[in-house]
């Protein structure tokens, strides 16, 4: 698959996975967290913040693509 195509499909994939994971912690934190403290909150969202990352590193990662010839 050429480098570009891959870039721009993986930027797609990137941009619905932030969506969407928002959205859901969002709700997850609306509807489990009504009546916490606003420390669980900050804590909420200070992990649930940084987690995205995982899976975006995942598809930064395959954009990339295969390194064959790496240079020492």
């Amino acid at each position: 698959m050429p480098v570009r195509l891959r870039k721009f499909i993986g930027t797609l994939i990137i941009i619905a996975l932030v969506v969407l994971y928002a959205l859901v912690a969002t709700t997850v934190a609306t509807l489990k967290l009504a009546e916490s403290a606003w420390y669980i909150h900050l804590l909420y969202f200070l992990f649930t913040g940084v987690l995205w990352v995982v899976p975006a590193m995942v598809v930064i990662r395959w954009m990339e693509g295969s390194k064959r010839n790496k240079s020492p």
